[in-house]
């Protein structure tokens, strides 16, 4: 078996795919759903893996938009992921649209794989990484218990190999107050707004004495009904970020302090939730990053591993405690400018953009390439994630 020809077959497959791989990320695009609600990105993507051999079960982990589709049989099992859900208003400003169609692309090419080499690939479609977290609920079901490995593409400002995401928990919060008339008998309300202000203060003192990855973010939901009236209730959602799920846990408690000594300063009554779903920090596999970026420099692009530096957060890190797991990200945009935007929403729709994370989809299918015809590769990467 010559892996060096079976690498570039890879990249002619999806070459020859690219009408239908531009058409599917166009429709994706076009036509935005948000998490939990993807039915149209679902059909559309199980209707093209379907076409290609892999046979799609629908509604994994109890999720309706969420799928597993396969090709072959027995182990080594690689996994690539799809996301597919959009952002309100925004639409695709996370280019999901591209990295579903990624997924679909590294399908197309890993089949060949396959074919010579044995195994199987699994193609898992991850309905709601926006914040509802399709593959947090996956892990916790056994959806990816079958697989030896995972990938996954991401657009980006930029292109690394290992992406540093930080571990996230949200937080739910009111006060309850009492109302009054803020003129004629101040006196006798209970101000809810002010417990709230008073929390958003002591989260800015404490923001001084927390390890610098650390982050702490909130917007108010309700601040009142009238400027004349004692606010009796407000209400406000909270993101507390941390490096590991460790750090996070001591963090937490710290900041509903914040909240707590509010209450008892205003006389509201606090009320309180911690959101059970928590997105975990991603640990990165290196020698599987390796395999990946020799493949991607071999098709002409430099991307360097990275440097660690912590971004946001995704689902994705609760695959990567699970099973060892790459998160490269492909630049499709200047490195300055920010996903969640109009602007990378529009960049994620066009054809130059689609045509940079194809490259990274071959990258993929040649990865799995190497684990599949190499058991000590695979060893390796296993040792690795078991030591980690």
């Amino acid at each position: 078996m010559d892996i060096v020809k079976l690498k570039k077959s890879i990249g002619k497959d999806i070459d020859s795919g690219y009408n239908a791989l531009r058409a599917l990320s166009r429709d994706l695009h076009d036509n935005p759903e948000t998490a939990m609600q993807e039915k149209k990105a679902c059909a559309w993507l199980c209707a093209h893996l379907e076409k290609l051999g892999y046979k799609v079960k629908k509604g994994v982990a109890g999720l309706p938009t969420a799928f597993k589709a396969e090709y072959g049989s027995g182990r080594p099992a690689i996994a690539f992921m799809a996301e597919y859900d959009a952002l309100r208003k925004i639409g695709h400003g996370c280019g999901h649209n591209l990295i579903a169609t990624s997924t679909v692309a590294a399908a197309l090419g890993a089949r060949r794989v396959v074919d010579e080499l044995g195994g199987r690939i699994i193609v898992y479609g991850t309905p709601g990484e926006e914040g509802a977290g399709g593959k947090v609920i996956m892990a916790r079901e056994g959806a990816f218990d079958d697989a030896d490995v995972a990938m996954e593409i991401h657009p980006g400002g930029g292109h690394h190999v290992l992406t540093y995401a930080l571990t996230v928990q949200n937080l739910e919060v009111e006060f309850l107050g009492k109302a009054a008339h803020a003129a004629a008998e101040p006196q006798i309300g209970v101000n809810a707004l002010a417990a709230m202000i008073l929390s958003f203060n002591a989260i800015d003192a404490l923001r001084q004495h927390i390890k610098p990855a650390e982050r702490i973010h909130g917007i108010i939901t309700d601040g009142g009904e009238a400027a004349n009236i004692v606010p009796a209730h407000t209400a406000a959602s909270f993101m507390v970020r941390a490096v590991t799920d460790a750090d996070l846990d001591a963090l937490e408690p710290r900041v509903l302090n914040c909240f707590v000594g509010a209450a008892a300063a205003t006389g509201a009554e606090l009320k309180y939730k911690w959101d059970p779903m928590r997105f975990s920090y991603i640990n990165n596999n290196h020698v599987m990053a390796e395999l990946f970026q020799k493949n991607i420099e071999a098709l002409g692009i430099t991307m360097p591993l990275g440097e660690e530096k912590f971004t946001g957060s995704t689902d994705v890190g609760n695959v990567s405690l699970i099973i060892p797991t790459i998160h490269p990200f492909m630049g499709i945009a200047p490195a300055a400018m920010p996903t969640h935007s109009p602007e990378f929403a529009r960049i994620a729709g066009t054809e130059d953009a689609l045509k940079r994370v194809l490259e990274a989809a071959k990258a993929m299918a040649m990865t799995a390439a190497d684990l599949l015809a190499s058991p000590a590769a695979l060893k390796k990467v296993k040792a690795e994630f078991k030591q980690a």
